[in-house]
């Protein structure tokens, strides 16, 4: 607990340079996927009210290091080994902005459609806590970077039953606090937070349910990986979200609507949300003509109820003036085309064009999605195991999604695209869908690679090492050895019986190791006992 700050202590150790505690912890699952909720949310008109939802969402910027200081960006690590003199309000320090966090912040409000503003200036958010040290947050209140954007949903999507937008209000660029946990009635701040670039995500109160509110930070947060600019990794805080929730009768204006902060996952924003719900609807049954108390609320989570942490503060209470330090930021027009042209293919774009493009399921696309977020290399992987054959996209879907991730699981190894490199599989799929080889073979050659990494041959050279070869001249001596082997079952076909011949091809198929093909057996049976 030494190194870590104590309210009664405004100075920071190791303040003047930012130390390296150690490597980062490496993640080690096959890939994530944001869990789907099993939340059970009400219909929009549930007993005549209608559900009212806007997120406040405040991502990470992915940039390695804070947004005003050069101090490292960390998780996990020796606490206040991180920190920079400004990251502690010393005074005198000046903030430098780093150019990365307004390019990656930029990237993200194009992928959302927004207006970018090409002249945002920085305001701050004055309050006295002990998770900040110079007792104001540095943020883009008045006028922030970017404006006006949408993310669409469709009708199908999960969560989803409708078509509609979800409009963004505004996305500004802001300081993330300090940690801060309390011990034995002292206050411990840890400062490696401190500083952090993150974006602040505001939406129009377009959501209905708690499940569209599931759905639209799921979507954010495959968007954030695409651009770069983001991990949305909401069990490390990377990602953090406030929900305003009120109740209407359709088509009657908004009432009062409560906050509930910092919630860090999709089901807990589910429950908060729900209780939120009911909690409304049962104050305005009850007590007809009484405002509802506006207020900000956290959430507990081993019961999903929510509870009242302070009265909701208007934006005087944060006294918001210019920050004096800081001059305007202007983005050229030039600057503004060329990240344009970066603006990658966002995931449910990608989902559009390759179920169009190969058939593919869309459950398989958002599983190639999880691998390109987890190591950059699922969609390019897939596309290249098709190579120029688009007919063998649902097949080499199959493959890539089952075979090779299901014995990479059952052999408890992460995917890499080395493992079994795009060529080799792709050599795999071909000569399994052109009759070439079974299956059978076909997937004991994957074994064999992922097994023991030998991805230096080509296919045919594995096959025939591994003796899994079945040349015309081998099916033959086979059929014939199982007709000597099986003289009843055989006689029944002479006589015209040809369903027995299914029990002659499976002892080839057995003695073969299921090298043998089915299809070309039946017809040697089938020749040799005409």
């Amino acid at each position: 607990m030494a190194s870590f700050l104590r309210t009664r202590i405004h100075v920071a150790r190791s303040a003047g340079t930012s130390i390296s505690a150690g490597p980062s912890r490496l993640r080690s699952p096959l890939f994530s996927r944001a869990a789907s909720s099993s939340a059970t949310t009400a219909s929009s008109s549930e007993e005549g009210w209608e559900l009212i939802i806007g997120l406040e969402i405040h991502a990470q910027i992915r940039t390695g290091s804070k947004l005003f200081s050069r101090a490292k960006t960390v998780y996990d690590e020796m606490p206040n080994t991180h920190v920079q003199l400004l990251d502690a309000a010393f005074p005198g320090t000046l903030p430098v902005i780093d150019p990365e966090a307004v390019r990656l912040a930029l990237l993200t409000a194009m992928a959302l459609n927004c207006n970018i503003n090409p002249r945002s200036t920085f305001d701050r958010k004055h309050y006295f806590y002990h998770d900040i040290p110079p007792s104001y947050q540095i943020t883009q209140h008045y006028n922030p970077i970017a404006r006006n954007g949408t993310l669409r949903f469709e009708a199908g999507e999960p969560g989803v039953n409708r078509t509609f937008d979800v409009g963004i209000h505004q996305l500004q660029i802001e300081q993330d606090t300090a940690k801060s946990q309390t011990v034995a009635s002292e206050v411990l701040v840890d400062l490696n937070r401190a500083g952090t670039g993150l974006m602040e995500i505001v939406t129009e109160p377009h959501m209905r349910s708690s499940d569209e509110a599931g759905a639209f930070v799921r979507k954010l947060q495959g968007l954030l990986r695409r651009v770069g600019s983001g991990d949305g990794d909401m069990e490390k805080g990377n990602l953090r979200v406030d929900a305003n929730v009120s109740v209407r009768r359709p088509g009657q204006p908004f009432r009062t609507r409560c906050e509930v902060k910092n919630i860090n996952s999709v089901r807990f924003l589910q429950q908060a949300i729900e209780a939120e719900r009911k909690r409304h609807i049962e104050h305005y049954e009850t007590q007809p003509g009484v405002p509802l108390r506006q207020e900000t609320r956290g959430l507990n989570e081993m019961t999903g109820e929510t509870y009242s942490l302070r009265s909701k503060e208007d934006a005087e209470d944060y006294r918001y003036m210019p920050d004096s330090n800081l001059p305007a930021l202007a983005i050229a027009p030039a600057f503004l085309e060329s990240l344009r042209t970066a603006v990658p293919e966002l995931p449910w774009e990608t989902v559009s064009r390759l179920t169009s493009t190969f058939g593919v399921d869309r459950r398989d696309v958002e599983t190639l999605i999880g691998l390109d977020e987890y190591t950059g290399a699922g969609i390019a992987y897939f596309e290249a195991v098709v190579g120029n054959n688009a007919e063998l996209g649902k097949k080499a879907s199959n493959w890539v999604t089952h075979e090779l991730l299901g014995r990479l699981t059952k052999n408890n190894k992460t995917w890499s695209p080395e493992v079994v490199p795009a060529s080799l599989l792709g050599e795999i799929v071909s000569a399994v869908e052109g009759g070439k080889v079974t299956g059978t073979v076909g997937r004991s050659v994957l074994k064999h690679v992922v097994m023991t990494g030998d991805t230096s041959k080509d296919f045919e050279t594995l096959v025939s090492e591994l003796g899994l070869s079945a040349s015309a001249d081998d099916l033959r001596a086979s059929c014939e050895a199982v007709i000597a082997k099986l003289p009843k079952e055989a006689e029944k076909i002479r006589q015209g019986n040809q369903k027995v011949v299914m029990r002659l091809v499976g002892e080839v198929m057995k003695m073969s190791k299921g090298a043998a093909d089915a299809k070309r057996a039946k017809d040697m049976f089938f020749e040799l006992l005409k």
